[in-house]
């Protein structure tokens, strides 16, 4: 396993996301009020805000949450947020994407920068890491959706690229202007997915070594707690004894 979805694996075992729900629940909030505002509050005329509903739905957030962040789009309530990307360089080298929805650039931007400071990295100009990724439509299923074979299949006749399964779940990658059209042929087929969000997979990694991995883990854990921050991506890549020692900690 490489990347961002390590660092997940470790917090989640550590049980840091219960505590992190709260948190989540706001960015997920910000998210579907910005979506609402850029286009209609009904989410079956906006693909953006039908997605992050849906995301919101898959990370267990109340209806009630869910319907209070699109009516407080509706009376044209809250801060007007911009989205902004920041690209950067973390501890060893390692490539790293930040996304975020902020009322006040120049805060969210000397924070990031901060981040980077501190764990040894620096944060760059837009585009001096991104051609390192590739920009695409992520649909995750649990296992239990069907047989790998049964999800290809589907995901073949949904317009998707590319199908990743393991013994948790069904992972269905397609174009980043296919996430919608292809989400709801899925959602159509086998039901309603996990997740279904646009996402930034890198197209190369990046080795660690153990003191380089723990301060990029506590890079992506400083990004990831600022208000701000709505999504972290990069491409470093751990050993399984490293990984081992690093969950253990």
């Amino acid at each position: 396993m490489a990347g961002h979805s390590q660092f997940k694996n470790i917090m989640h075992r550590k049980g840091r996301q219960d505590a992190q729900k709260s948190k989540l629940f706001s960015k997920l909030a910000r998210e579907i009020t910005v979506a609402a505002k850029m286009g209609m509050p009904d989410p079956n005329m906006n693909p953006r805000l039908r997605l992050a509903v849906n995301e919101a739905k898959a990370q267990s957030m109340p209806k009630d949450n869910i319907e209070r962040a699109i009516k407080k789009a509706m009376g044209g309530e809250g801060e007007n947020y911009e989205e902004v990307r920041y690209e950067g360089y973390g501890p060893g080298g390692v490539a790293v994407i930040v996304e975020a929805l902020t009322d006040n650039r120049n805060r969210t931007a000397s924070a990031v920068r901060s981040y980077f400071t501190k764990s040894g990295g620096a944060l760059g100009e837009t585009g001096s890491v991104g051609f390192m990724f590739h920009h695409v439509g992520e649909i995750v299923y649990p296992a239990k959706a069907g047989s790998a074979d049964a999800i290809l299949e589907a995901a073949i006749e949904a317009g998707a690229e590319d199908v990743q399964s393991d013994d948790e779940r069904h992972v269905i990658t397609c174009g980043f202007e296919d996430l919608n059209e292809v989400a709801k042929a899925l959602e159509a087929a086998l039901g309603e997915a996990v997740s279904a969000k646009a996402v930034w997979r890198a197209s190369t990694t990046t080795a660690l070594d153990e003191d380089k991995a723990q301060s990029m883990l506590k890079l992506v854990d400083s990004l990831e707690d600022d208000d701000d921050v709505q999504n972290v991506y990069s491409n470093f890549e751990v050993s399984d004894e490293v990984l081992a020692k690093l969950t253990a900690a």
